[in-house]
């Protein structure tokens, strides 16, 4: 294959969720700006699923300390503290941008902006509009998009990075709709690819949600963190069967909703009661597959979650995606409970960033799920909101101040990732059956329970998976062979770093015999993340 065109910016931002939306938003202050979308921007990334909230201190009973001590806690102390300290400390004046310009949020009589609890939480702090947040804050962003000079380039697959003859990068390689090559050249690339939990059976996330952009910046060479940390959702819709892992936002617990099993028992109180169904999400998820698991739960295996206490205005009002979805499956919220079951949702993990937003490559930064140390082992509801905002304004501010490139892009790269692309003409196994294996070898080996012998021969698989040669029909099927090879990437460096750590700590639970109990870790000191990248692995201590 040759590339069919080449197209030149400033910077070059890679995904198009809340994230990438807002990098490129800011990064057009400083010069022009190439937006890629795997989908059509502000549609296929999970910002716009997002239904809970987004968090933000806004009230005196609140303080960013506490709201600092929450995240810290709630992920198992192994955040990075630098990162945190900046979600926390930003998130109130990224929320009054959205405001100013032009999101609309629910608000209090006084007509301040509402705000709910969620797990994890001391006090009240997610923001919201009903239960469509994510969607109030994308169409915003879109808005604001429109009126920068940058351009779009929808529906295109980004291959891989590309690196300039110093080792910076210096752009990527993508594929169009119709299968021809574009090179984008830049000074500086943000990736803002999103998470990767379509890797699992189960998953709320988009169909965009492969985690090309962790396996990407792993061939590429950076440094990723915290990649065994996957969040399971505690609730994620049971049926019917094509709706499996159709997230159940927590703003239905955030309202009042009560987890019940099939004995109809409030079980949290065997699990955390002080915190009940507002524990955090590894607590719940947990706990919901232990019921299951010991015999209490449905006979679609999962349990209940009741709203049916709740007024009726109240679930019209403040959940009424939810309402919906359920009454589309002959189920009404007010009158019945749900039947819910965890689902895979967020990978805490991802590429190593500093506050800037810089990773351990030249050239290239990161916001959002692809970057890792925000959330630590477990993520907060409504912190992913505000981390899409609080980064990817700062991706784009410190990518808008990058020099401009000073070395050519290196040629043998670029023939190298065009013969690879040659290569899936000669083919020999639809990656459509590849991603069906791979989806459940993830999902009955790596899931939330893991031991040494499940992870070995889920590591197993994926080797073997990732050694077959995808086959591509035409240059339009290239890039689902591409998707396919970035899942088995991500699969794997989930699975290396899970068995790497022996310990139970937030969302990572092994059941081997030797380990200890799934309660979450109290301590802040002592702690060791896994660190990984083509050079090793290995553990680092954590900086108090």
């Amino acid at each position: 294959m040759l590339v069919d065109e080449i197209v030149d910016a400033h910077v070059l931002v890679i995904g198009s969720g809340g994230a990438g939306v807002r990098a490129a938003i800011e990064a057009s202050r400083y010069g022009s700006v190439v937006l890629a979308s795997k989908t059509i921007a502000g549609k296929g990334g999970c910002t716009t699923m997002a239904e809970g909230g987004f968090n933000a201190v806004l009230r005196d009973l609140d303080s960013i300390e506490v709201h600092r001590e929450d995240t810290l806690s709630g992920g198992a102390y192994l955040n990075d503290p630098a990162l945190v300290d900046v979600l926390v400390r930003e998130a109130p004046e990224r929320l009054r941008d959205l405001v100013r310009w032009g999101a609309v949020f629910d608000v209090t009589d006084d007509r301040q902006v509402a705000q709910r609890p969620f797990g994890g939480q001391r006090f009240p702090r997610t923001c919201y509009a009903g239960d469509r947040t994510g969607h109030e804050i994308m169409m915003t962003l879109l808005d604001r998009l429109d009126a920068t000079d940058t351009q779009l380039y929808n529906e295109v697959t980004v291959v891989d990075l590309v690196k300039d003859e110093n080792g910076a990068v210096a752009g990527a390689i993508a594929l169009d709709r119709e299968g021809e090559v574009i090179l984008f050249r830049s000074d500086a690339t943000v990736l803002a690819t999103g998470g990767g939990t379509q890797i699992y059976d189960i998953s709320t996330n988009s169909a965009a949600g492969t985690g090309d952009g962790f396996a990407m910046a792993y061939r590429a060479g950076a440094e990723l963190i915290d990649m065994e940390m996957v969040q399971f959702h505690p609730t994620g819709a049971v049926y019917p069967y094509d709706a499996r892992g159709r997230l159940v936002t927590e703003a239905v617990r955030g309202e009042g909703g009560l987890l019940l099993n099939a004995r109809r028992e409030r079980f949290m109180k065997r699990y955390d009661p002080d915190r009940m169904e507002l524990s955090t999400r590894d607590v719940v998820a947990r706990a919901i597959a232990t019921e299951v698991l010991e015999g209490r739960g449905t006979k679609r295996g999962g349990v209940y979650l009741d709203v049916t206490h709740l007024p009726a205005e109240r679930i019209e009002t403040r959940l009424p995606v939810m309402l919906e979805q359920f009454l589309a499956f002959g189920v009404d919220i007010r009158k019945e409970p749900m039947e819910v079951a965890p689902t895979a949702h967020h990978i805490m993990g991802g590429l190593r960033i500093t506050p800037e937003c810089r990773t351990t490559v030249p050239a290239l930064f990161a916001c959002g799920e692809v970057a890792g140390g925000v959330h630590g082992a477990n993520r907060l509801g409504g912190n992913a909101l505000a981390d899409t905002q609080v980064f990817g304004k700062r991706a784009g501010e410190f990518a808008g101040k990058s020099p401009e490139r000073s070395g050519r892009v290196d040629e043998a790269w670029i023939e190298a990732e065009l013969g690879m692309l040659d290569d899936f003409f000669e083919g020999a196994i639809s990656p459509a059956a590849v991603r069906k294996d791979l989806k459940l070898t993830m999902w009955n080996h790596a899931g939330i329970f893991r031991n040494s012998p499940d992870l070995a021969t889920a590591l197993t698989s994926v080797k073997r998976l990732a050694d077959r040669r995808l086959f591509a029909a035409s240059t339009a099927n290239i890039p689902e062979c591409c998707t396919v090879r970035n899942m088995c990437t991500t699969a794997s460096l989930i699975i290396r770093c899970a068995l790497l750590r022996p310990e139970n700590r937030g969302a990572h639970v092994r059941n081997d015999k030797e380990t200890s109990t799934w309660e979450p870790a109290k301590s802040p000191f002592g702690h060791t993340y896994v660190s990984l990248s083509r050079e090793g692995i290995e553990q680092r201590e954590v900086a108090a």
